[in-house]
């Protein structure tokens, strides 16, 4: 795999998808569905899922795509594969919060490697670069030029005073009674996989997560967070959370800075 080719058609296509997501997001109205599982999905979510996957599968025809719009490729059983979120958020963006994301990440042997994070309505992009270091990049974005990209990394915490973010749409007592074991300093709300970003840009320590999850909500976040030295586990027995699992469904997880002292569930 040619990392600077893969990165440079994730940037593309995530602001690509991020154009034809707000189009649809400042219309005056839009469709909304419900899936089989009670989840909805907006035309926006099948835009974007149109145009990422024709765009992954023209540029790299041999790696197979898992993409959360098309149940048919949620069978595929591979451990190095793309997998695509194409608005991760969608109960965000129906409500016009703004905290929705377009995710693509590379996934090898088990492990997020590479990963596009973009935020179009809060104007955020964060990615890891051909050698898997994480930067942010500063808009506006367009597809054939590129704004100024700064280094992120994750901070050291105080275990003291900790940082804490969670989930927005998603939060529930366990998460709160497993948040209450730390010392907190602060802790905000935030949407789909920018919680993954918010560590890892240091604005944040940590975000735990005792709730269904999909890989494809996690893998580009997760990719992002460790290019800035950031981890994430298994809320069970903190081993390292692995992609490629039956279904694409994970476990419960904790994403962090190292240095956190963990607290068990």
């Amino acid at each position: 795999m040619n990392y600077s080719d893969l990165m440079t058609v994730l940037r593309r296509l995530s602001i690509e998808a991020g154009d034809k997501i707000m189009e649809i997001y400042n219309a005056d109205d839009f469709e909304v569905k419900t899936k089989s599982d009670e989840s909805p999905v907006t035309e926006a979510d099948e835009a974007a899922d149109a145009l990422i996957s024709a765009g992954l599968r023209e540029a790299f025809p041999d790696v197979p795509l898992v993409t959360e719009e098309q149940a048919a490729s949620h069978s595929i059983d591979a451990r190095t594969f793309l997998i695509v979120d194409p608005l991760d958020g969608t109960k965000e963006f129906i409500n016009r919060r703004g905290d929705f994301t377009v995710n693509i990440a590379l996934v090898e042997d088990g492990v997020p490697t590479r990963g596009v994070v973009y935020a179009p309505a809060r104007e955020r992009m964060f990615y890891t670069n051909s050698v898997g270091h994480s930067v942010e990049e500063t808009g506006p974005f367009k597809a054939g030029t590129k704004g100024e990209t700064k280094d992120i990394r994750v901070t050291e915490p105080d275990n003291e005073a900790l940082m804490v973010v969670a989930s927005k749409s998603h939060r529930d007592q366990a998460t709160d009674d497993y948040i209450s074991k730390y010392n907190v300093k602060d802790m905000r709300s935030a949407g789909s996989s920018l919680k993954f970003c918010l560590v890892a840009t240091g604005e944040a320590d940590i975000y735990p997560r005792l709730g269904r999850t999909m890989e494809w909500d996690t893998a580009a976040g997760h990719a992002v967070l460790a290019g800035a030295g950031g981890q994430v586990v298994r809320f069970d027995d903190h081993t390292p959370l692995a992609y490629g699992k039956d279904g694409f469904a994970n476990c419960f997880f904790i994403a962090y800075a190292p240095g956190v002292d963990l607290k068990q569930g």
